[in-house]
């Protein structure tokens, strides 16, 4: 091996590599070319490694002066390979290839994301489509119920106005047929005799088919006296009631515990009491002995139908009903 050490220098002299020493490298190194044009290789490592060993062993700086190394300038990755213009292109290719990939990636997801929101806001506006067509198809089929109904409600008041106004007429006509029946009943019939005046001095029982119940003078409780003023002629309801003799009738009304009453007063200042009638035939002026004036009732202070009658002087007292009866010659 040739000696490294110079001319004049000791065991160990300083030793600067050169051009010379280094051996060309042979074969090619493809070494991985990186961003910015920079590019490191083995061969770089190789030339120091080179540099630092001797033809006695390894050089060590421990016992020598620092010394400055200075290092050629070494040729480019591209001039000691020669392959640039295959691998690099090719390697850019490949760049470009996996860009243009990625980019096609990146595009095709973005299409599909693009036609699946389309797919989905297309799908809701036909369900809010749908929606909207089953909201307004309820809503017209409630305006059509409605609107029967209204009709079917107008149709039944109808009906009930004509049903009601065809009764009231109906009912109008029924009562004016009966009242025009019953007034040419009334014409057809003769008119009742006037009932013949009874002869001067003449006197009549104030009703018939009667039975006596109670006589003047009885003691009891149920007259405010404590007897009884009067002569009772028990008798149904609605029986005739009539003058017992001619004269004037001057009161007929009500009158508190007698109930309906008219007063018949006779030509010598007499007052006959009809009390508890339950209605009045006449109520003023003249009458003749046997004149139906009213009928027998209930009405007043009472226990059941009966004509009270009472005798009265032109004074007001009181006397024997039956008595007075017994003398103008009738049997009671």
């Amino acid at each position: 091996m040739e000696s490294l050490e110079p001319a004049g220098a000791g065991a160990w002299g300083e030793w600067n590599p050169t051009e010379d020493s280094v051996r060309p490298v042979r074969g090619r190194h493809r070494v991985a070319k990186q961003r910015g044009g920079l590019a490191r290789s083995s061969t770089v490592l190789g030339v120091g490694v080179i540099a630092a060993v001797g033809a006695g062993g390894i050089a060590t700086a421990q016992d020598r002066p620092q010394v400055s190394i200075s290092l050629p300038s070494l040729p480019s990755l591209d001039a000691l390979t020669g392959a640039e213009g295959h691998h690099g292109k090719a390697a850019d290719a490949d760049t470009a290839n996996g860009a243009a990939q990625a980019r096609g990636a990146v595009a095709s997801h973005a299409d599909a994301g693009e036609a699946l929101r389309s797919r989905i806001l297309q799908q809701a506006e036909a369900q809010t489509d749908a929606a909207d067509a089953v909201a307004k198809s309820a809503a017209e089929q409630a305006a059509r119920d409605a609107a029967a109904q209204e009709a079917k409600d107008k149709q039944e008041s109808a009906r009930k106005a004509a049903e009601e106004a065809a009764a009231k007429e109906a009912a109008d006509a029924r009562t004016k047929a009966e009242e025009a029946a019953r007034a040419e009943a009334e014409a057809a019939q003769p008119a009742p005799a006037a009932p013949a005046p009874a002869p001067a001095g003449s006197f009549s029982l104030p009703t018939s088919s009667y039975t006596i119940t109670s006589t003047y003078g009885a003691a009891g409780s149920m007259w405010s006296s404590g007897h009884h003023t009067g002569l009772d002629f028990a008798a149904p309801t609605g029986t005739p009631v009539k003058a017992v003799a001619g004269g004037t009738i001057t009161s007929a009304g009500w009158s508190g515990a007698y109930g309906y009453r008219i007063v018949l007063e006779l030509p010598d200042g007499t007052e006959i009491w009809y009390c508890h009638l339950s209605s009045m035939s006449v109520t003023s002026g003249a009458v003749g002995a046997g004149t139906t004036i009213g009928r027998v009732g209930a009405t007043g202070n009472v226990t059941g139908p009966h004509l009270h009658l009472e005798v009265r002087t032109s004074g007001g007292s009181t006397m024997d009903p039956m008595a007075w009866l017994e003398s103008k010659g009738l049997e009671v």
